[in-house]
């Protein structure tokens, strides 16, 4: 036997060996892809991986894990996994951020026609995707959901007040979701490609409930299925529940219910507005009529204030995506100012050509602040925000 020959056995049987039933390779077909969606999870990503090999032998899958540039070197960690097991992947993120968006790129991704999306910090039962796949796999369901609220299922050790916003919250879920679901809140579940074909360019990609997102984006009601699971304490780290989670989760009921009408964007532009309103009158009425400064340098004053407030708000909640920092948040502030000072002028303008039409006052100051905010919005979206150079 010559040396090419020889070269050629060996390399039929690393093949063979690669594609034996032991081995972690993808073998060619993968049938299930379990999304993870991270940011600063180095801890949990090993553990994950360790439990999903356990509950999963026998079935051809992989893990995505989408992470969004997280600080603590959590996609490296993910990186150093897979060039020991092919079936782990990393989607790095940068310079955008948001665990609905993750998910979705993660899908994307696959090539799978078995989808599961779950958290990284292993409070969802891996246990239970061996069932979740064997329902979509009977053909009877096109979406299978971890319900913590179905028989069978718990919350675990959370808190009263964590358990009651949680039931107001999939009380709210009701206004964009006829379907019954006893779960509509859970971010565990797996679906059919189909779904996500049908769905993904109707997504509003906004907060973190990207289940909710895509039962109200279908074009025809989803046949249904849900698994009870009993949801665990973290496994390590610091949860990413906060105030901003809550809004994010307001304004994607917002736009599934109005957002075809109003940019969801100009909504919350136009209620950090209105809180500037209030800033604006607090901080008059302290100095003119607190502090008996003169009213120029009280209004001035006030106006700065609620400006920069305004700055702020929108620079922390309605364009987080694009969240300025550092020289950055300042170079946004002038121009967040110029622009705006730009929109008063306009708003007072229109205002007062109205007025001398004869149209009645309301109508006219109304007409006003309705062109100033179309302009701050438009402006701002284009040259404060807008700029890519700008964003974090």
């Amino acid at each position: 036997m010559n040396d090419q020959a020889a070269e050629l056995i060996i390399g039929i049987l690393k093949t063979e060996t690669r594609n034996s039933p032991g081995h972690p390779s993808l073998n060619g077909n993968v049938e299930l892809s379990i999304i993870v969606p991270t940011f600063n999870e180095r801890e949990n990503v090993q553990e994950l991986v360790n439990r999903l090999q356990t509950c999963l032998s026998g079935v051809q899958w992989e893990a995505i894990f989408v992470d969004d540039d997280s600080a603590d070197g959590t996609a490296e960690q993910v990186r150093q996994i897979a060039r020991r097991d092919p079936r782990i992947r990393c989607v790095h993120r940068i310079g955008r951020r948001g665990l609905s968006s993750a998910c979705t790129e993660g899908m994307l991704a696959s090539s799978a026609p078995f989808l599961a999306v779950m958290d990284a910090d292993c409070q969802h039962d891996e246990r239970v995707l061996p069932r979740m796949l064997e329902l979509l796999r009977k053909g009877d369901a096109d979406l299978v959901v971890g319900s913590r609220y179905a028989e069978g299922g718990g919350i675990g050790s959370w808190s009263k007040s964590r358990a009651r916003m949680s039931r107001f919250a999939t009380q709210l879920s009701r206004s964009v979701i006829k379907q019954d679901l006893s779960d509509p809140m859970s971010g565990y579940f797996a679906l059919r490609r189909e779904v996500l074909d049908s769905t993904v360019r109707s997504l509003s990609n906004l907060g973190f409930k990207i289940l909710l997102d895509i039962m109200a984006s279908s074009p025809r009601a989803l046949r249904l299925k849900e698994v009870p699971y009993e949801f665990r304490n973290r496994h390590a780290g610091e949860s990413k529940l906060d105030s901003h989670a809550m809004w994010d989760y307001l304004m994607l009921l917002l736009d599934k219910t109005v957002g075809h009408i109003v940019p969801v964007r100009f909504i919350a532009f136009g209620i950090v507005g209105a809180v500037g309103v209030a800033l604006h009158f607090l901080v008059l009425i302290a100095l003119f009529r607190v502090m008996t400064s003169s009213f120029s340098i009280s209004q001035a004053s006030a106006t700065v204030a609620a400006m920069t407030g305004n700055f702020a708000m929108n620079n922390a909640l309605t364009f987080k995506d694009k969240r300025l920092r550092g020289w950055r948040w300042l170079k946004g502030w002038v121009s967040f100012m110029l622009v705006c000072s730009v929109g008063a002028f306009a708003n007072v303008g229109i205002a007062s050509y109205l007025f001398t039409r004869q149209t009645a006052w309301a109508l006219a100051a109304v007409a006003g602040i309705a062109v100033g905010a179309v302009w701050n919005y438009s402006m701002t979206n284009v040259y404060t925000w807008g700029n890519p150079s700008h964003t974090a």
